[in-house]
């Protein structure tokens, strides 16, 4: 992203942003911001049709690892869960986004809103994750601890 791009932050809302007459926006390009414990996602006009593919997500998957068609520079993969065997996926580049998790946050919980030039036009639950590579395409499993694994198992703790 060239241009300077301005977010008016109003907790995990939107109040107002030039993003969508940036030259990424123009060149289709999404954006992934993220205030207050909230994703937001930047639609470009050109990819509005792409949000009847994203409300059938029951919830969202937010992977980051390296993109390895890109080299292995850092990814950003957005999964909208439906369980089906082609849910809607968006893979983003890491300048396509103002915040990058810490490692500390796997497997944190959040909710995405999805933005046009028009507003907020929906709103999901999501999850965080790190992945070995993007594109990822896995759904979510939850990961046991250690203790979960030995009541599993037949284990003593």
């Amino acid at each position: 992203m060239n241009d300077m791009l301005v977010i008016d932050n109003q907790g995990p809302l939107i109040g107002a942003t030039n993003y969508f007459d940036t030259l990424a926006a123009k060149k289709g390009l999404f954006y992934l911001s993220w205030n207050a414990g909230a994703a937001r996602l930047l639609v470009p006009d050109s990819q509005e049709r792409t949000l009847s593919e994203m409300r059938t997500g029951h919830y969202v998957i937010i992977s980051r690892g390296p993109w390895l068609a890109r080299g292995g520079q850092g990814g950003i993969e957005l999964l909208f869960e439906d369980h089906t065997e082609t849910p809607f996926c968006l893979h983003l580049s890491v300048e396509q986004t103002d915040r990058l998790l810490p490692a500390a946050e796997e497997g944190c919980q959040f909710t995405l809103s999805i933005w046009t030039r028009h507003g907020m036009r929906a709103q999901m639950p999501g999850k965080y994750r790190r992945v070995a590579s993007i594109p990822c395409l896995e759904p979510w499993v939850e990961r046991q601890s250690p203790l979960d694994v030995r009541k599993t198992s037949g284990e003593r703790p």
